[in-house]
């Protein structure tokens, strides 16, 4: 079990590099939000405030490097480098699942960000670990990597892809509302690239969870990811098949912002520019998140190919906001945005 964890960690590096894991028919349907242009925004760019408040900490530009990877030594060099990354710019980081360090704690060095110390810092572990163990389990993790708080993911396509993945979910969201009764604003309950609908997220915020990545489809695909490493016939036309499963970023967004106001929201999945951030803060908001573009970046070019990922996307984000007319995010999302189909159509559906 403990060589398939890390030959596992170590096979997704790999196929993530693949154009496939991006499904074509998956959209996270930013393309479908258009910023209203301002023609005289009297503003200078250096007025333009991108900070942000999220889970308590405060942020230089909303967004976030989302927990992909750790647990083998190539894994642990790449969270070492996007950890100083986002210590530089100012942004949160989270680390990959750390299911692995309850059989292999030797292996914490391959999450732990060393002398990086990024604004905010999320342990991960997941909704059926968190069931079988307990509040304490998600305590120890957080303690280990010496991190602000935690993201709970929820990953049941994935899983069911995997050979041997967990077919039972049962009592997620009760184990979820005890750690939320004692980290409030330290957890984080993140998707894995299926998207978090109003409904699950009334259920969360109802179990006293605060903060949600709605992490949608349209951007890595980790049931297309699986399928991909699949050995039997069986799991590979499951992957095939649910491969573009999933509720659109933008309109999880969107919907989820409309059905629960008081919860602040990481929107990841499909996330590629500042643009797509500015858009997706536009919709509701508070941070938007990517892995992805900064992995592969990373992989090609080293920690300065990833770093021009990240400043470009701010620059993206801070260029969205002056041309809008916006001086900071209150007014970004303020700003009402033009909405085309299909995302009208999804946002009006899961309202109902």
């Amino acid at each position: 079990m403990h060589d398939d964890l890390e030959q596992r960690k170590s096979q997704h590096l790999d196929l993530v590099q693949r154009a496939e894991v991006e499904p074509d028919g998956s959209d996270p349907l930013f393309s479908c939000v258009r910023l209203i242009h301002r023609a005289l925004p009297e503003l200078a760019l250096s007025d333009v405030d991108l900070s942000v408040e999220l889970c308590g900490k405060t942020l230089r530009a909303p967004l976030m490097i989302v927990g992909m990877t750790g647990g083998t030594e190539r894994a642990g060099q790449i969270n070492r480098d996007l950890a100083a990354i986002a210590q530089e710019e100012g942004v949160a980081f989270g680390v990959g699942s750390m299911r692995i360090l309850f059989d292999q704690p030797d292996l914490l060095s391959t999450f732990a960000p060393r002398s990086a110390r990024p604004p905010l810092l999320f342990a991960n572990l997941g909704a059926q670990q968190l069931a079988q163990r307990g509040s304490s389990a998600a305590l120890q993790l957080i303690e280990l990597l010496g991190a602000d708080g935690i993201c709970i993911h929820l990953n049941p396509a994935q899983e069911l892809v995997q050979a041997d993945g967990d077919r039972d979910f049962r009592g997620c969201l009760d184990a979820i509302g005890k750690l939320a009764a004692e980290l409030g604003p330290r957890l984080v309950v993140k998707e894995t690239g299926c998207g978090i609908g109003p409904a699950v997220a009334l259920e969360l915020q109802a179990r006293g969870v605060r903060c949600i990545d709605v992490s949608g489809r349209g951007g890595t695909s980790w049931t297309r990811v699986e399928q991909l490493r699949a050995k039997t016939d069986e799991a590979r036309d499951l992957g095939t098949l649910f491969s573009d499963w999933g509720i659109p970023t933008a309109a999880c967004v969107l919907a989820v912002r409309a059905a629960a106001p008081g919860l602040q929201i990481i929107a990841s999945g499909g996330v590629r520019s500042g643009l797509d951030a500015a858009r997706a803060i536009a919709l509701g908001a508070d941070v938007a998140g990517f892995a992805l573009p900064l992995v592969r970046a990373h992989q090609e070019g080293g920690v300065e190919a990833a770093q021009r990922v990240l400043r470009s996307a701010v620059a993206a984000l801070r260029a969205a906001c002056l041309l809008s007319g916006a001086r900071n995010l209150l007014a970004l999302r303020a700003s009402a945005p033009v909405l085309l189909e299909p995302l009208r159509s999804w946002a009006e559906q899961l309202a109902r």
